[in-house]
């Protein structure tokens, strides 16, 4: 292995160049098929309930479908990455989400589409897992918490852009749900397309040994003076349960638990936010959802702000302790106190569309190169697992306990999600990716010794 030089500089530090920008806009595109894809089921179904007859029970499960498929693809597509290269897996997973979302036109039974949107899932979920690990390796540390926190923002354009389609397109006939639901083809094809002839993540291919491709691609982008040389360690053949032995186990623990206290009151209010308003006295219509997006995308851009100038770990501790609160207060004012309950909804969608930023951060700058794709597809497979469940019984919580009930468990799991990162939390920002991993597990244990005394 070739040794650094005076006139060499690491990949981690290389100036912000097109190739950057490029891997960035082809990884951004599954988020924002993601969010694009959850965001046009609930206005699908409301077509498709009375003319296939869904059963409550088809309502929910096709509401979780996508889900439950990022649940499977994110868990099984992170290992298998470790073991074949990242490349392979960020082209494929794109032949699979745009062969599933054409075919959603054509589906006639519940059955049927359920199994579709599953297979939706699946491939981004592999996409998420080797798209974060993909820019986390490709990027210089400088940038790679904007980068890997943009992530949110994308998504959230694909969901609002979901409710901007989902409210004129259902307007035009009975069969308005079918071009809705295919036409998250569109994106995927063009992504898949730009996708042909991106290169192998040098970090992995020097772990394998690879160490001439490896270089040839570094050169190729980032000039002839870079070099990864220390940066990388050797890929030894891990096991799937490795993240759960003594080196990893802490990491494996604080991204999934994390990231899962996050995202279930996320998706478990915003996939019902129609019926939530209702409950809450707020008047539902385009302006009210057009009012909410805006927040979800200012949230989003703050959030990459808060990102650059704060610590990872402190923005994460305050965001969980903040979004508590609120929830907290909106389960004890009253309905009639209208301004307040708003300034309050606002005030927590504000905060945790910024603070989601973290999710496509930590787990990606916490786990070494040699299980990285695993270590953030099991997150990210906890997290849609979570999602998944806490979607499917808000209806039966607030139906069998009422929604000042509902809304103080959901604090409950936000209070956990802060417990579990003062213990737990690394800070990563402004480190290297070797270094990132290396100290997180001590870092980890000081915090946790600190809180214990």
């Amino acid at each position: 292995m070739q040794h650094l030089t005076q006139q060499s500089i690491r990949m981690d530090d290389v100036p912000l160049n097109r190739f950057h920008i490029k891997i960035a806009g082809l990884t951004f595109g599954a988020h924002f098929t993601d969010g694009y894809v959850l965001g046009v089921i609930g206005f699908a179904l409301a077509q498709i309930k009375p003319q296939m007859g869904v059963s409550a029970f088809w309502e929910g499960m096709l509401g979780s479908s996508a889900l439950i498929g990022l649940f499977i693809g994110s868990l099984m597509f992170g290992w298998i990455s470790d073991y074949i290269g990242r490349q392979k897996i960020f082209s494929f997973s794109f032949i699979i989400i745009t062969l599933a979302s054409a075919l959603q036109f054509f589906v006639n039974t519940p059955e049927q589409l359920f199994l579709l949107r599953v297979m939706i899932g699946i491939g981004l979920g592999g996409d998420f897992a080797v798209g974060h690990t993909m820019l986390a390796e490709f990027s210089p540390r400088k940038h790679r918490g904007v980068l890997l926190g943009a992530f949110s923002v994308v998504w959230t354009f694909g969901y609002v852009g979901a409710g901007i389609a989902g409210h004129f397109l259902t307007a035009i006939g009975p069969d308005a749900w079918r071009w809705l639901l295919c036409s998250s083809a569109l994106p995927a094809l063009a992504i898949l397309l730009m996708r042909i002839g991106t290169p192998e993540s040098p970090r992995w291919l020097m772990g394998k040994g690879r160490h001439e491709q490896a270089m040839a691609i570094v050169h190729k982008h980032f000039g002839p003076n870079v070099a990864l040389n220390d940066e990388v360690q050797a890929v030894s053949q891990q096991r799937f349960l490795s993240l759960f032995g003594a080196k990893y186990r802490r990491r494996t623990a604080f991204n999934s638990l994390f990231f899962v206290c996050l995202v279930i009151p996320y998706f478990s209010i915003y996939t019902f936010l129609p019926s939530i308003l209702q409950i809450m006295g707020l008047d539902n219509n385009f302006a009210t959802d057009l009012l909410l997006n805006g927040l979800l995308i200012v949230g989003a851009l703050l959030g990459i702000v808060l990102t650059v100038i704060c610590s990872r770990r402190g923005f994460l501790i305050g965001s969980f302790i903040f979004l508590a609160a609120c929830l907290v207060m909106l389960s004890l004012i009253p309905a009639s106190q209208t301004a307040w309950l708003i300034a309050i909804f606002a005030a927590f969608t504000l905060v945790m569309s910024a603070v989601s930023n973290l999710v496509g951060v930590f787990p990606a700058e916490s786990f070494p190169t040699e299980v990285r794709s695993m270590g953030v597809g099991f997150s990210l497979s906890i997290s849609r697992l979570g999602s998944a469940i806490g979607t499917s019984l808000l209806p039966l919580s607030i139906a069998h306990y009422g929604m000042p009930a509902t809304t103080g468990m959901l604090a409950l799991i936000l209070i956990i999600g802060a417990i579990v990162s003062i213990a737990w939390a690394p800070e990563t920002k402004g480190l290297t990716l070797v270094d990132a991993a290396q100290d997180s597990q001590p870092q980890a244990e000081n915090a946790f010794a600190a809180v214990a005394k």
